[in-house]
């Protein structure tokens, strides 16, 4: 049954690969903001980069959360000059301090239009790169996630060039990020300390869907798989590894088929609701044998197998 459960983990994690979940970002036929970074203004910390010479989407490397002070540096490429205007406008609330706009020195004349405290201004429509910095504070999120425009370049008669569009979520993911770190550093430590290398593997799968499902938008989803993964109890002996690889293995099973359902718009199709009855069935199994070694990794064991009933309405 191990090596059964095993190898329908690892084909439904390989399944949830080809899913990625990205940033919106407004396309055009070449773009016109041509590389961009979000940082943390508080933190200085990366959020989200891009650079269209060298990938056709963003890097997501964290969670923009609902009402940070961001700091955005992004490239303008203006191919050809035309008549009238080009206008640049922060859909960002205003920052705590300084101003909208800071240009980055180079040769592109913006002309007596550009206002640094505004939050939208003109400049000339010549031909020519140049650099700015926006600052901002992202809008503020109460339910769901949501898709906003940060940052958007339109034309002379009000038609969109191009935009920096991502995902904001709600203020319940500064707490799955600090719970991110702390499973990322155990897990580090696990490496260190030369754990079994199948627990690893699927210890760092069921991190990547965390983030794959915190993405979309889905915190507390991404919260509980995380606080699914055993704190303690890591596979020092045979007897032990019989119990957490394949208790490991369902769980990151469980964060898959959490991931294939909100991908689908939570549809409840027949194969999707006969993979998650499969699961529950090993989990029942699972959870028996666990109690009589580990209550924690029953207990967690058990919180999963909750979930996924609930996700079919057992």
């Amino acid at each position: 049954m191990k090596v059964k459960l095993f190898a329908a983990c690892l084909f439904l994690l390989l399944t949830a690969a080809s899913l990625s979940i990205m940033p919106t970002h407004a396309a055009t036929e070449g773009h016109w903001i041509t590389s961009y970074t979000v940082e943390d203004a508080q933190t200085g910390q990366k959020l989200i980069e891009a650079d269209f010479a060298l990938s056709d989407e963003p890097t997501v490397l964290s969670p923009v959360v609902s009402g940070a002070e961001l700091v955005i540096t992004f490239t303008v490429n203006v191919v050809v000059g035309g008549s009238g205007n080009l206008k640049l406008s922060s859909y960002m609330q205003k920052p705590s301090s300084g101003t909208y706009w800071e240009l980055i020195p180079g040769d592109y004349d913006l002309g007596a239009g550009f206002t640094p405290n505004a939050a939208s201004f003109e400049f000339n429509w010549q031909k020519g790169t140049f650099e700015m910095i926006a600052y901002g504070q992202a809008k503020k999120v109460t339910a769901a996630a949501i898709n906003s425009t940060l940052i958007q370049l339109s034309g002379a008669t009000g038609d969109v060039l191009d935009a920096i569009k991502v995902d904001i979520l709600t203020a319940g993911a500064s707490d799955f990020q600090n719970l991110y770190n702390q499973k990322e550093a155990k897990l580090q430590s696990l490496i260190d300390s030369g754990v079994d290398a199948g627990y690893i593997t699927l210890y760092g799968n069921m991190l990547n869907q965390s983030k794959a499902l915190v993405n979309k938008g889905y915190v507390n989803e991404a919260i509980a798989l995380l606080n699914a993964i055993p704190s303690s109890g890591e596979p020092m002996g045979s007897a032990l590894q019989m119990i957490m690889i394949p208790a490991i293995g369902v769980a990151a099973a469980g964060a898959v088929v959490f991931a294939f359902l909100f991908l689908r718009a939570r549809g409840k199709n027949s194969y999707t609701q006969m993979v998650i009855e499969d699961q529950i069935k090993d989990l029942e199994g699972l959870t028996l044998r666990a109690s009589k070694i580990d209550r924690t990794i029953a207990s967690n064991l058990e919180t999963v197998k909750d979930r996924l009933k609930r996700l079919v309405g057992m």
